[in-house]
């Protein structure tokens, strides 16, 4: 199938390789050229403007999936709608607010094209264990991007179609709040085992009991554990803790439906303190976490 990937971050070059990689013909695009070179090295067709995009499907339909900041999604779609012909699906594969996916499904709906949403998760990790992703939008559209989602998912990966537009969006939003509160968590239990009445510890090997078929074993221990063997003392972390807008939402919506969210408030109170300086060991870690799963900088944005 031929797909353009614009947005080569982390997680777009992962989602490219992957498709390329297993047959898929892929167009790289981005607004930096050295991200599409490195593509191109790869075997990937490049394109360096939007233009060239649509150029390069010919008469094919043309499916582009968008990997970028839920902050510029808008100005993508307006600027792709001026471009593409009617009957081009557009996938938004970033974390994008569900209730402005839900819009902007109508106004690409509007201009005789398709919108879907696919949260995808997996982090720097996706690319080998195979992404998670939560779709929504059109029945019949998913089943026609269905190969792709099929390649992005192996090996362990997994994917399902939620319903309408936003739908995708919505689970994985509460899939990331769920995570600030699962994080918090750990970290404040790792900060107990460090600041507590045994003063000898060892973190790492807590943590590598614990992930041995108990309670808590998780993947987000797992590289919890790793990353702590690697970095003990957490030095040369800051410990300020971004929020990326998914939880805000989360919270956004519960309150609406008057649904009770206490612990994932809390994770996220701690996030936006941390930022105002109030920094201690659990905050450091999660700012090591974020790190291990998705490759966020340690230290600010």
């Amino acid at each position: 199938m031929r797909i353009a990937i614009t947005g080569l971050g982390k997680m777009g070059s992962q989602i490219a390789k992957k498709l390329y990689e297993d047959g898929h013909i892929v167009i790289a695009h981005n607004r930096s050229s050295a991200s599409i070179d490195e593509m191109k090295t790869l075997g990937m067709i490049p394109a360096y403007t939007k233009k060239e995009v649509v150029e390069l499907f010919n008469k094919e339909q043309i499916i582009i999936w968008m990997m970028v900041p839920s902050d510029v999604v808008d100005v993508e779609l307006d600027d792709w709608l001026k471009i593409i012909p009617k009957g081009s699906i557009l996938i938004d594969g970033g974390n994008s607010d569900f209730r402005l996916t839900k819009k902007r499904a109508e106004k690409v709906l509007e201009k005789g094209s398709i919108l879907m949403d696919v949260g995808t998760s997996g982090g720097i990790w996706g690319y080998k264990n195979g992404f998670s992703m939560m779709v929504g939008g059109d029945k019949e559209t998913f089943k026609e991007i269905e190969d792709i989602l099929k390649t992005l998912s192996k090996p362990e990966g997994a994917y399902y179609h939620f319903g309408e537009s936003g739908a995708g969006h919505f689970v994985k939003m509460t899939h990331n709040a769920i995570e600030y509160g699962m994080m918090e968590s750990l970290a404040e239990g790792y900060r107990i085992l460090k600041e507590g009445p045994y003063k000898n510890i060892d973190l790492y090997h807590a943590g590598d009991v614990w992930q041995h078929h108990s309670v808590v074993t998780s993947w987000l221990n797992e590289l919890t554990r790793d990353a702590l063997k690697e970095n003990g003392e957490l030095k040369g972390i800051e410990g300020s803790v971004t929020e990326s807008g998914e939880a805000r939402w989360a919270l956004e919506t519960a309150k609406s439906l008057n649904i009770e969210t206490p612990s994932i408030q809390a994770a996220f109170d701690v996030r936006l303190a941390s930022q105002k300086g109030n920094v201690n060991f659990a905050t450091k870690l999660l700012a090591l976490m974020r790190n291990a799963f998705g490759g966020h900088k340690i230290n600010g944005k």
